[in-house]
């Protein structure tokens, strides 16, 4: 497992099939890239100016909505992660 450093987010992303309005389901090469993931581990978080620590508003086990094209994907156990930083997440869902 990855264990991301600083005020980096590792996230599984949750892919949608995405289904035309008549019923025809689109290839992965035609759909758009997820937006949405589940956090899967946390860093420990940034280190402000005077030198403090400063924890991450998300957790593991959240479930966000993220920037586009935010991040690296990383392949691993041959699962699609992507690491990203916490101010690329834009919010987490409810």
């Amino acid at each position: 497992m990855l264990k991301p450093l600083g005020d980096r987010v590792v996230i599984e992303a949750i892919s949608k099939d995405e289904t035309t309005a008549s019923g025809i389901v689109l290839p992965d090469t035609a759909k758009e890239k997820p937006q949405e993931g589940r956090v899967i581990a946390v860093g420990s978080g940034r280190v402000a100016d005077n030198g403090e620590r400063i924890a991450l508003e998300v957790k593991e086990g959240d479930k966000v909505i993220f920037s586009k094209y935010a991040g690296t994907e990383v392949k691993v156990d041959n699962k699609e992660l992507l690491v990203l930083r916490e101010s690329d997440i834009l919010a987490i869902i409810g």
